[in-house]
């Protein structure tokens, strides 16, 4: 029996101490389990224990932390694997620079998509166990290419592709896919500022953003990687893959689950030519559209099927690049159901504030468009930045009395909002609910031993020392320091520091929620106001300061989240830290060349309102409106009495949000208030004022369907399946992304568009009338 520490369920906020009792391997006797009597014995004998069962015999639905860490993840370990061989190191760099590309790509997507770690686990799995069979070593299969067992021939191959080898390259090729907040700089620079950053500086300055969150990562990894209730519940689909294909050989490799993940991600892989290429209605079909396809409020309401069109109200999305969330955090198979139902209570209200803001002309809302990321002018006009800005882009007073003061949307001064009051949210939800178990841990780190099993299993290796991460910090340090004068980017040296402190007081906050609900937030909005208050009239400065404030913090999360995926899959910390360093650099470099080659193909589209359904600017656009608002003209609309001057005030009303339900739950604390995440629900109040929106309600859909019929209802499909289902469907996805990108997409500089047809028309792909390009 193994004794765990109990700390946090995956859909609760409190977290409670208690000592749970689990017999973790034990086995079930079919003759001593009436219930399982009659149940499949393929099935029964497969991975069934005691563990799973309830007093009734029946399996019970996956709840706790400790059904995520005992029932989802195997505890097996062979320390005597391999890993830093030729096979490692050959599909990790190949990998990692796949990785970046298609990271990149994605950043200048319509919707924001990420690089999914299950998509390169499945590709890394299919070129691993090629190389087992081709390359010689001392047991290759084939007699004639058998040679002697010299360590050389070891390293090349020492036999069958293991978990550990695994691991560590998808680890490398997910850290160098990271989508580095950087590229908005330059990008946004080169777009609006036509100012073309020099490679080298761009490139350090990249690789030196995205590493310098080690030393973060080294101090917080005791409290949001070692214990249980750091469970990072999207990781679930990546490690029950591991498990699958590399331990349980009953459980990956039985024809049934075999042919049923391979089938998948093969046919998701052929489906999504339609919706991305053939037919790009089925981006999103619109009944109401289809029916009033003159009406500009029925596209407003009810469009979503191309970038900044509408809210997708009712719309029916068949493209998994969009419903699966294309590897986000928040995934609708994986993702907890109370984090998800919180999100999308945000989304109904961000709906009706959207349509409320545009029907009464809040902020002159009539006079722009409905859903973009510029700046205007009161008549409409796109704003130009440049002509209120002296040679070294700093503010000019003069000229910006003459041009006047720029306007927002009304949907993106909503997602302002939004995302200024909900770190204010974040930070009563992480006092009330989880702080004082993380001061416990912090406070016993050097005098108490983490009882978790994992991390229990994990002491047979060596563990990183704290100074590696120092180094790795001061290092990186020094270098963003000097990159910021080299690259006349205006924030000073002080400006670096206290960016950074920002960054770090945020982790253990922000971090918390991440790791026990699965959702990130962003620190952006709170990160720009507060470089524009200590560096007013610099836009350029404030996105230097924002990249280091807020891609630190970002990335520190990303780091912590690899850690754990190591304890999970027990991967010696130690490798851990070289993949992340190596996929840093990689990612960092490969990038910067990526970018330049977009932009370079698709300026127009990256500057256009909606862009394409292939291509836009809607990341660089937000980054660069924030920097020229915040950065340079923060006093003139953020001040009190300012045309946005209760923007900022939203950051202390935020802090009174997650009160109600904390005293609803100490009143009623079998009511279920504990499951509203009021964070999640605050800060997606503006989560439809970018993007394509015509996948939400499918997605919800999804979210029910299988966070709570599967999960409750079928718990075995659910336990042997759902996380199956969803690394086939991102990772035959993506794979298709990938080729159709450079196919026929215009990544490799030409596009090759399907001829219009009644699924691929001119305009809108939902008939919806088009408002503006």
């Amino acid at each position: 029996m193994a004794t765990i520490e109990r700390k946090v369920s995956a859909s609760e906020g409190s977290i409670v101490d208690e000592k749970v009792d689990s017999p973790v391997n034990e086995k079930v006797d079919l003759h001593d389990t009436p219930a399982l009597a009659k149940a499949d014995v393929g099935d029964v004998s497969e991975n069934v224990r005691a563990i799973d069962l309830d007093e009734t015999g029946h399996e019970r639905p996956i709840e706790t932390s400790e059904d995520y860490a005992l029932r989802l993840v195997s505890l097996d370990d062979d320390p005597s694997l391999p890993i830093h061989t030729f096979r490692t190191w050959f599909l990790g760099l190949g990998l990692a620079c796949f990785a970046a590309v298609l990271g990149e790509l994605f950043y200048f997507r319509p919707q924001t998509v990420q690089v999914s770690g299950l998509f390169l686990q499945v590709f890394a799995f299919i070129l691993g166990r090629g190389l087992e069979t081709i390359l010689p070593g001392p047991n290759h299969v084939h007699p004639k290419l058998r040679t002697r067992n010299t360590w050389f021939w070891r390293f090349i191959n020492p036999g069958p592709f293991n978990i550990k080898e695994h691991v560590a390259i998808s680890i490398m090729s997910t850290t160098a896919s990271d989508q580095a907040i950087a590229i908005s700089v330059f990008a946004a620079q080169d777009l609006y500022y036509h100012v073309a950053v020099n490679p080298a500086i761009g490139i350090f300055t990249l690789i030196a953003s995205q590493l310098i969150g080690y030393g973060l990562t080294g101090l917080a990894r005791d409290y949001l990687v070692y214990p249980t209730w750091a469970i990072y519940p999207f990781l679930m689909p990546q490690v029950q893959l591991f498990d699958a294909m590399h331990r349980a050989k009953g459980v990956f490799l039985q024809r049934k689950r075999r042919v049923f993940f391979w089938t998948v991600l093969i046919g998701i892989f052929i489906w999504e030519w339609f919706p991305e290429y053939i037919a790009t209605t089925l981006t999103g079909i619109s009944i109401i559209c289809l029916a009033a396809q003159k009406s500009p409020w029925v596209t407003r309401i009810f469009g979503g099927a191309a970038g900044n069109e509408g809210l997708g109200l009712f719309s029916i999305c068949f493209d998994w690049n969009y419903v699966g969330s294309g590897g986000l955090a928040i995934g609708s198979l994986f993702t907890p159901l109370a984090t998800q139902l919180s999100l999308y209570s945000g989304v109904f209200v961000c709906i009706l504030a959207f349509c409320a803001c545009y029907a009464r002309n809040v902020w002159h809302a009539q006079n722009f468009p409905f859903l973009s990321q510029l700046l205007f002018y009161e008549n409409g006009t796109q704003y130009e930045q440049l002509a209120i800005l002296n040679p070294d882009f700093t503010l000019n007073n003069t000229l910006l009395e003459q041009q006047g003061l720029p306007y927002y949307a009304a949907s993106q001064t909503l997602y302002q909002l939004s995302r200024t009051a909900y770190i204010g949210a974040a930070v009563t939800h992480f006092f009330l609910w989880h702080f004082k178990d993380v001061w416990q841990i912090v406070r016993n780190v050097r005098t108490q031993e983490c009882q978790d099993v994992h991390y229990q299993k994990m002491k047979v290796y060596k563990e990183v020392p704290v100074w590696w991460f120092g180094i790795m910090f001061v290092v990186t340090f020094a270098l963003g320091l000097g990159l910021c004068y080299a690259a006349d980017s205006g924030l000073p040296w002080w400006g670096f520091i206290v960016a950074l402190i920002f960054s770090a007081a945020f982790v253990p906050i922000l971090g918390t929620l991440y790791a026990t609900v699965g959702y990130q937030p962003s620190l952006q909005f709170l990160i720009q106001m507060v470089g524009g208050a200590m560096i007013p009239g610099k836009p350029v400065a404030n996105m230097y300061f924002t990249l280091y404030g807020y891609q630190t913090y970002q990335l520190t999360l990303n780091l912590l989240r690899d850690l754990k995926l190591g304890q999970y899959t027990k991967l010696p910390p130690r490798t851990t830290f070289v993949m992340q360093t190596v996929g840093g650099i990689i990612g960092g470099i490969l990038n910067y060349v990526v970018m330049k080659s977009v932009i370079q193909g698709n300026r127009p589209l990256l500057l256009a309102v909606q862009g394409s359904n292939v291509w836009s600017g809607q990341q660089v656009q937000s980054y660069n409106s924030a920097a020229i608002t915040w950065g340079a003209l923060s006093k003139a609309l953020y001040a009190p009495g300012a045309r946005y001057g209760f923007i900022p005030w939203m950051l202390i009303a935020g802090l009174a949000a997650p009160l109600p339900f904390w005293l609803a739950h100490r009143r009623w604390p079998t009511r279920g208030f504990n499951y509203v995440f009021t964070p999640v629900v605050v800060a997606e109040l503006g989560f439809l004022s970018v993007g394509i929106n015509s996948s939400w309600m499918t997605s919800l859909a999804l979210a029910v369907l299988s966070q709570w019929y599967l999960r409750k209802h079928r718990p075995r499909w659910f336990r042997k399946y759902n996380f199956l289902l969803s690394a086939a469907l991102d990772g035959g996805t993506q794979i298709m992304v990938f080729v159709y990108s450079f196919a026929v997409g215009g990544a490799s500089g030409t596009a090759r568009p399907f001829p219009n047809w009644a699924l691929n028309p001119t305009g809108n792909p939902d008939y919806c009338m088009r408002l503006s390009d």
